[in-house]
């Protein structure tokens, strides 16, 4: 058994994100402070797909984003051992260098990868991809940092 494979009830206690914006279906692997391997199934049943588009769905680029950062949010909680529960929150400080690739569609399943560029001063940079039937979908870089869910 992987030790390190998160199912939807783990996930929900390390990320806040609920319904319709928790995007992470599984983790696959963790190596703590390097990288994440997870999986985000697409249906039809996304709500985003009613108004992008009824006719011809496809995945909003903002939203592949948001499944990278929430992957990488689940990579440095558990690299810290930090759960939603307790004081801290990841927010997003930058996205650099996104690239769509491949339209997303409903009955992609979607392997994301995020590894960790470094850490300084709390700032945590990550080289995103996102992957469908092995080929990429969407890159970016990432930037994130951790605070006090009571900082203003």
């Amino acid at each position: 058994m992987n030790n390190n494979l998160l199912n939807i009830e783990q996930i929900l206690k390390i990320l806040p994100h609920r319904y319709p914006f928790l995007l992470i279906d599984k983790v696959i692997n963790i190596d703590f402070n390097n990288s994440i391997e997870a999986q985000k199934n697409i249906t039809i049943n996304e709500p985003y797909f009613v108004g992008h588009f009824p006719e011809k769905p496809i995945m909003p680029g903002v939203i592949a984003l948001e499944v990278m950062a929430q992957a990488s949010a689940i990579l440095a909680f558990e690299s810290r051992n930090t759960r939603k529960g307790e004081d801290e929150i990841v927010y997003f400080l930058g996205i650099d260098n996104a690239r769509f690739r491949k339209p997303i569609i409903p009955g992609d399943i979607l392997k994301i990868i995020s590894n960790v560029n470094r850490v300084i001063k709390g700032i945590w940079k990550f080289k995103c991809e996102i992957f469908v039937d092995g080929n990429i979908a969407v890159e970016a870089n990432l930037m994130c940092t951790m605070s006090k869910k009571d900082d203003s």
